[in-house]
């Protein structure tokens, strides 16, 4: 009766995960030869994996992210798809979170990219960080109805508390000034102070077509391509893959027994174009890049 009544304080004092470890030491007669520290101690360690688990889980569902399931453990790294695992590992352990630096991910659609900044965003809901996962045009409707409820500056204040925003399918529509100041707010709070991952269809080189207004298309991409490291995915869609084989088929960007190569197309340096303008962001940049060589499969970062 004491156990149980010493059970029912500890949850009272919101320590569930220590009383149940408590009584589960209480119900196991070897748990006698251990000394009382090391008893102790395994409460404690019984609450804080508990409480740390729970904040994972308040941080992946509040990310929203598309992937909720996808992780670096999944990546395929096959030679096929000639995804080096060591600049992947340099990114894992998120030093360019710190140095508030940004990622962005091209390639045709169903090449994995947004699995791949899922596997990213949940990564980072596991070291303890913010993160949220938005579409574009979702999150400009977003904005644009806070305006219009009066509520944009908690908005904004809402994006830049996290650590890592991801802004999936960018590039999909053409963005009228309005919407382009929208996203110059976003990125101006972030800049210097918080990551970004972008995924997109269309080339680095071609985003400054995007804008309708060119003055905020410099403005825009000035703070985002200029501190970002850059992966160019290639191969066939693995949707259609899947579709074909849906019992053989992982997610895009995981493993699973498909495999695809590199196109024969854009096979040199992941860095902007030599266009005029594309070519100022290039030579300002410091992102960096990886060199694949079709016929060697070197890499050069």
């Amino acid at each position: 009766m004491l156990n149980n009544q010493t059970a029912a304080l500890l949850r009272t004092m919101k320590l569930p995960a220590m009383a149940a470890e408590f009584l589960r030491q209480m119900e196991t007669p070897a748990m006698n030869a251990l000394d009382f520290d090391e008893r102790v101690g395994m409460m404690t360690d019984a609450e804080w994996y508990s409480r740390k688990n729970s904040h994972i889980q308040k941080l992946t569902k509040s990310a929203n992210l598309r992937f909720s399931s996808a992780c670096f453990a999944d990546i395929d790294y096959r030679p096929a798809r000639k995804l080096e695992r060591a600049y992947i590992a340099r990114l894992s352990d998120f030093a360019w979170v710190k140095e508030s630096r940004n990622i962005i991910l091209t390639g045709a659609t169903g090449t994995g990219k947004t699995w791949l900044a899922c596997a990213f965003g949940q990564e980072a809901c596991r070291m303890g960080l913010h993160a949220a996962f938005y579409r574009v045009n979702r999150l400009i409707n977003e904005m644009a109805a806070a305006t219009e409820a009066g509520a944009l500056d908690k908005f904004l204040l809402k994006l830049k508390k996290c650590d890592l925003l991801i802004l999936d399918d960018w590039g999909l529509m053409t963005l009228a000034p309005i919407e382009s100041r929208f996203l110059l707010e976003v990125f101006e709070d972030r800049y210097g102070e918080r990551s970004s991952i972008i995924s997109a269809q269309i080339p680095v080189a071609r985003w400054h077509d995007l804008f309708e207004d060119s003055t905020i298309a410099d403005a825009v991409l000035d703070r985002v391509v200029n501190n970002s490291y850059r992966l160019e995915l290639h191969g066939p869609s693995l949707r259609a893959t899947a579709d074909k084989n849906p019992e053989k088929c992982a997610p895009c960007g995981a493993q699973s027994q498909n495999t695809y190569s590199l196109s024969d197309e854009d096979q040199n340096t992941y860095s902007l174009s030599d266009e005029s303008r594309a070519g100022e962001y290039s030579e300002r940049s410091g992102a960096r890049d990886i060199r694949i060589d079709q016929e060697n499969g070197e890499h050069d970062a």
